[in-house]
């Protein structure tokens, strides 16, 4: 494995292709997984001011918001991708981090505790997929067009349009979608067949029995874990914050007034507060 330290977006070449990430700040560990067709900039907002107090990792992982394609042959199911996460923080040297995962990322960081529980010190979900809601209903409709022939290189005539872009975020942020970051989410499916490739593969292996799963060994996951929900979600409700937070033994709920899927955009100030005082705090033994 290589990693190149010359750049402020640094590149790791694993096993399965690159991934690029920002790696800023220093003190304990904050890594930070994004969801479908985002990229590490939807932590902007957090991960910045949180740099002053942590060393903050932010990955672009292949999940239609990345520039670099895939190897071919790459492990695309979401326990592919949660043992790339894996082998990503081995590369690094990262053991005992924080792993703060939305939306899609939260399943991939639900996975990466279960499966690779001796990386993960501490936990934080926001609003994500869980349990038989992988996806959630109202975007199996979007599942179902991936799987169709043409359907990605559809959608990537359509995103090409801003008023889609901002339809489509509007349902996961009241917050409003920036130009210069929507160019950045984009960017890559719109222009590469490879990474429209990436992406269908993906979107193809989503199956909840993956979440399913991992719930039944939650109770295995003996380290703290903070569960901040947005409470104006229609993807995922607040119910499922609430099972969350039960099923894991040393959880806690914070529900986040004003937000819907994205905390990160609608409330940033918020929880970069509920994570600072969660990393923080000692753990009792």
């Amino acid at each position: 494995m290589r990693v190149d330290n010359s750049m402020r977006v640094r590149t790791v070449q694993l096993s399965q292709g690159p991934i690029q990430y920002l790696d800023i700040g220093n003190g304990p560990v904050l890594l930070f997984v994004h969801g479908l067709l985002v990229n590490g900039e939807m932590w902007r907002k957090v991960y910045r001011p949180l740099s002053a107090r942590f060393r903050c990792i932010v990955p672009t992982l292949p999940l239609g918001g990345h520039v670099e394609p895939m190897r071919e042959d790459a492990d695309f199911t979401p326990t592919g991708m949660a043992d790339l996460i894996n082998e990503f923080m081995a590369a690094l040297g990262l053991g005992d981090a924080t792993l703060v995962g939305c939306d899609t990322g939260g399943a991939l960081s639900q996975l990466v505790a279960v499966h690779h529980p001796e990386r993960v010190g501490r936990l934080v979900l926001t609003n994500c997929d869980a349990f038989e809601h992988f996806p959630p209903p109202l975007l199996r409709p979007f599942e179902v067009l991936f799987r169709l022939p043409g359907g990605a290189s559809f959608f990537g005539l359509a995103v090409r349009l801003r008023p889609v872009q901002n339809l489509l975020y509007a349902l996961l942020a009241h917050a409003p979608l920036e130009p210069t970051i929507a160019e950045g989410y984009f960017k890559g499916f719109i222009h590469s067949r490879a990474v429209r490739r990436d992406t269908k593969k993906f979107i193809s292996s989503i199956s909840n029995r993956y979440t399913l799963e991992a719930a039944e060994h939650f109770s295995e996951f003996r380290r703290p874990v903070l569960v901040a929900w947005g409470e104006d979600d229609r993807f995922f409700t607040l119910r499922f914050g609430e099972r969350l937070a039960q099923a894991f033994p040393h959880a806690r709920l914070e529900r986040v007034e004003g937000s819907k899927t994205f905390v990160s955009e609608d409330q940033p100030e918020v929880l970069n507060a509920l994570i600072t005082d969660f990393v923080l705090e000692p753990v009792l033994a």
